[in-house]
């Protein structure tokens, strides 16, 4: 099956270093600018007869949009980041000394739960969810999600590289193409 992963763009959370999950917010003027770059590039994958789905959100949404053009997608929440509970929409410059926040970010980052929202462990089961749907489809799928969805997915499906959660991530309106027969990708 063939399937692509593309990070939404930028947004101003994105710029200003803020833990962004479960807020629905826009793309900023620079990410947007940044994905009509991308897409006149074009080196974006040809997404011809394949599932078209983002999580939902916004940015997602109008990163489809502008990378792709107004086209049927269906919406899938499995596919939503991660939902950082209090820390929401903070950075950690703000938290660096809540006592609160250093429990979380301590110890096994996956398995502590963000106060009011989820562990990676908790969003990484979602995501695999979801992908598990997706795969059962044999169809192919385009997903415009997020960073933390997409390094989820690439960390399941390539075990054997070793890499954590902050290794496979992409740059906004980067991602992945995969081929999951011959378990290989390509990063774009």
């Amino acid at each position: 099956m063939r399937l692509i992963l593309i990070r939404h763009g930028l947004t101003e959370a994105n710029e200003k270093h803020l833990y962004c999950g479960s807020t629905d917010i826009p793309l900023s003027v620079a990410g947007i600018d940044a994905l009509k770059k991308k897409r006149d590039e074009g080196i974006l994958p040809d997404i011809t007869g394949l599932r078209v789905i983002t999580s939902g959100m916004k940015r997602c949404g109008e990163t489809l949009a502008l990378l792709f053009g107004d086209i049927e997608h269906e919406t899938d929440t499995d596919f939503r980041e991660m939902d950082f509970g209090v820390f929401e929409m903070r950075s950690y410059d703000e938290m660096k000394d809540d006592p609160q926040y250093i429990e979380w970010i301590s110890g096994d980052n996956e398995a502590n739960i963000a106060p009011g929202g989820e562990s990676g462990n908790i969003m990484t089961a979602r995501v695999i969810r979801g992908l598990g749907r997706l795969t059962d489809d044999g169809r192919g799928a385009l997903v415009v999600t997020h960073g933390g969805v997409i390094a989820a997915i690439m960390a399941y499906l390539f075990p054997g590289e070793g890499k954590n959660r902050y290794e496979w991530q992409t740059g906004a309106g980067g991602g992945y193409e995969i081929d999951t027969e011959a378990g290989t990708y390509r990063r774009f």
